[in-house]
């Protein structure tokens, strides 16, 4: 998890939230774990974020990769750095998965490119 919660709350999928809202306890102890295991070794965040961009890509979690891209954009990788993240994935996931995966990434650094533009 990131250290800034309020930004943190900005990248919340709305399903997300409400089970926020509906589970308050069992929410904070899913953050707690995030937060224990992001501190549990010496990784920095823009590593950490890397990786579990890798690992959602692994899963073919879409809204782990949107997540995941926002949070590494966050940390301080550059989008030629996430982007390399999914071209690792062709030899072990094969081609199919790393094309699903490159778009699932372009829709944020899309987005994220319009906003620096303005």
């Amino acid at each position: 998890m990131s250290s800034s919660k309020a930004s943190d709350d900005l990248n919340l999928p709305r399903t997300y939230e409400e089970f926020r809202r509906a589970k308050p306890a069992v929410a904070r102890a899913y953050e707690n774990l995030g937060k224990a295991c992001a501190e549990a070794g010496p990784l920095d965040a823009r590593t950490r974020e890397l990786m579990k961009l890798a690992m959602a890509i692994g899963g073919r979690l879409e809204g782990a990769v949107h997540s995941h891209v926002r949070r590494a954009l966050e940390a301080g990788a550059t989008p030629e750095e996430i982007r390399h993240v999914v071209a690792l994935a062709v030899p072990t996931m094969g081609f199919p998965t790393m094309a699903m995966a490159f778009t699932w990434v372009e829709d944020v650094l899309g987005k994220a490119g319009k906003h620096k533009r303005r």
